[in-house]
């Protein structure tokens, strides 16, 4: 004799007991894990194991010589001791993190500033705009490096032609990477031209989600611009800026390949160098990699320092 299923109203058939007496159990849905499988053991071997190496290494001493077959020795904290004691190194960090303030600052303004613009515009030049903004995202570093070390070359660059002809004074010889001020503008400028599409398009995505109808309202009653801007759109992607924020503090803080590249046109890397291209120059110059992936360890605690602020407003906006 077959056994029929009782079914509760609001119980699927899993979970409803049968004329038997028993309760069957829901079955584990294994198709999730199991796709996610091979996308972690890819992070696995690309990401974890990396860092557990990183981590090793930073306990001991790697120099050349292990780098040819001779065993590495344990230091245990021997090399944070140098990296902490060591001058060079806060005096790296200091400027890597004033680089980043000012770097995130004129990002994050210009960034809205043409996500605002983009809203007023008609839809053929918002279409154009977008192209535009693509093409500097896609440009890679190293190229835009290339591009932008032409356009502040000392005798033939443009922008040197251009002030010249505005001025009215002659900038044909003027070095921009060889003074270290102006080798931090002219660093700014690549990063900033780089990071705006992507706070651009974000910014207009989370602007695009204001209520019009509030907007219209609080003109109605007088608000102005910049009270419509602070009132109103703020709060609507508040959420959205610190995120953004976020992500640009640890880019513009890790950043290496443009520093670098830039060093190698023309700049002096002794008063240049930020802790990305400290951090490699201390590797493979001195040969102490173990110095150098303490000083890699360090910088990975701040970024998952800043990044906890990030997962945590990913959190909270789960949760709702």
């Amino acid at each position: 004799m077959s056994t029929i299923p009782i079914v509760a109203p609001g119980q699927s058939r899993e979970e409803s007991t049968t004329l038997q007496g028993g309760r069957r159990r829901r079955r584990p849905n294994l198709l999730p894990h199991a796709l996610l499988l091979p996308s972690l053991i890819v992070l696995v071997v690309l990401v974890g194991w990396p860092v557990v190496k990183l981590v090793i290494t930073s306990f001991q001493h790697y120099g050349r010589e292990q780098a040819f077959g001779k065993p590495a020795t344990w230091t245990g904290f021997g090399n944070y001791t140098k990296v902490l004691t060591d001058q060079s190194f806060w005096q790296m960090l200091g400027r890597s993190f004033a680089f980043m303030v000012a770097a995130v600052f004129f990002t994050m303004v210009l960034g809205t500033l043409v996500a605002l613009l983009m809203q007023r515009l008609s839809r053929g030049m918002r279409n154009l705009v977008s192209v535009g903004l693509l093409l500097a995202w896609a440009m890679p570093a190293l190229t835009s490096v290339i591009v932008w070390g032409w356009m502040f070359d000392t005798d033939y660059g443009v922008i040197n032609y251009v002030l010249t002809k505005v001025t009215g004074h002659s900038w044909m010889g003027h070095q921009w990477l060889l003074n270290p001020l102006s080798f931090f503008v002219v660093l700014g400028v690549i990063l900033v031209w780089q990071g705006v599409p992507f706070i651009a398009f974000t910014m207009y995505a989370g602007l695009s989600q204001v209520d019009h109808e509030i907007t219209e309202a609080a003109q109605i009653d007088g608000a102005s611009a910049w009270q419509r801007f602070w009132q109103i759109h703020v709060p609507y992607v508040k959420q959205v800026v610190v995120v953004l924020v976020v992500l640009s503090v640890i880019w513009d803080l890790r950043v290496f390949a443009q520093v670098y590249a830039l060093q190698g046109i023309g700049g002096i890397a002794e008063k240049t160098s930020t802790l990305g291209v400290w951090i490699y120059s201390k590797g493979t110059a001195t040969g102490d990699y173990g110095v150098s992936a303490a000083a890699a360890v360090i910088m990975v605690i701040m970024m998952l320092a800043i990044s906890f602020t990030y997962v945590r407003q990913t959190i909270e906006e789960d949760d709702k």
